[in-house]
């Protein structure tokens, strides 16, 4: 079986895949101040919750995009689990080829997004990853990833609004009924909600302008299902897609 860590600002996304089949999976809270020994003991719940031994796993994949908290979850793979995780990284066989200024500057997730698409689904695709910061990735038809746009996500944007206004406070993040809001929270739930569906479709626009009509637009991340129903030009809703790229790294890479 292969573990799959997808580490990230916000979010701590982890499956268990045997063969190509996602098995048990979890998106938890990322905690900056985790310890090594924290990280192993919580891999190993996870582990035992799930009637899995340790001797049963064949490798362990990691993609992170917080590179201080990297090194400690390598070391929590090496004590905890025996397994040194193969580290997501454009110097990997991965099926794509990457056509960034800066090819080390592509986070890894968005890596494994686009591995997973153009293995999944092929392009040219438009891929949106919906998390702490909301990222539009673009992979043409030949499977060359190009780039794309970076934007604050909607619970770093709706925190923003909260800390900086005076009035205003924390809302839950859900869709109100009607755009026009008769009082203060349903009026930040439709800006808030409705509004960022509405950039999200204007970007997919301006993507298929320059990529062609036939783009395909892919999401995923901890805030697809919220965000996908208000934004019909989204395809597939695919909230693990990170999780199969790594899969699919692995298989690519496996010595």
């Amino acid at each position: 079986m292969l573990l799959a860590i997808d580490l990230g600002n916000t979010n701590l996304t982890i499956g268990l895949y045997d063969g190509a089949e996602l098995g048990p999976h979890w998106r938890l809270s990322t905690d900056a101040s985790r310890m090594p020994d924290e990280y192993g003991l919580q891999l190993s719940s996870l582990l035992e919750h799930s009637h899995i031994e340790q001797h049963q796993l064949d490798g362990v994949v990691l993609s992170s995009v917080v590179p201080p908290l990297t090194s400690r979850m390598v070391e929590a793979c090496l004590r905890y689990l025996s397994e040194d995780p193969l580290i997501i990284s454009p110097d990997l066989k991965l099926g794509i080829t990457i056509e960034y200024e800066d090819p080390y500057a592509v986070g890894a997730d968005r890596i494994a997004d686009a591995v997973a698409v153009q293995t999944y689904y092929g392009g040219p695709a438009c891929i949106i990853d919906f998390g702490t910061a909301t990222t539009f990735n673009a992979l043409t038809k030949e499977g060359v990833y190009l780039g794309g746009a970076i934007t604050a996500g909607l619970g770093l944007t709706s925190e923003a609004l909260y800390a900086h206004t005076a009035k205003l406070s924390r809302v839950e993040l859900k869709a109100p009924e009607k755009v026009i809001g008769r009082n203060t929270t349903l009026a930040m739930q439709s800006g808030l909600v409705l509004g960022y569906a509405s950039m999200v479709s204007g970007m997919v626009e301006r993507f298929k302008n320059e990529m062609g009509k036939e783009t395909r637009v892919i999401a995923t991340g901890g805030l697809v299902d919220l965000i996908a129903p208000h934004v019909p030009v989204i395809e597939i809703r695919a909230p693990w897609l990170t999780l199969d790229g790594l899969r699919i790294l692995w298989e690519n890479n496996r010595k």
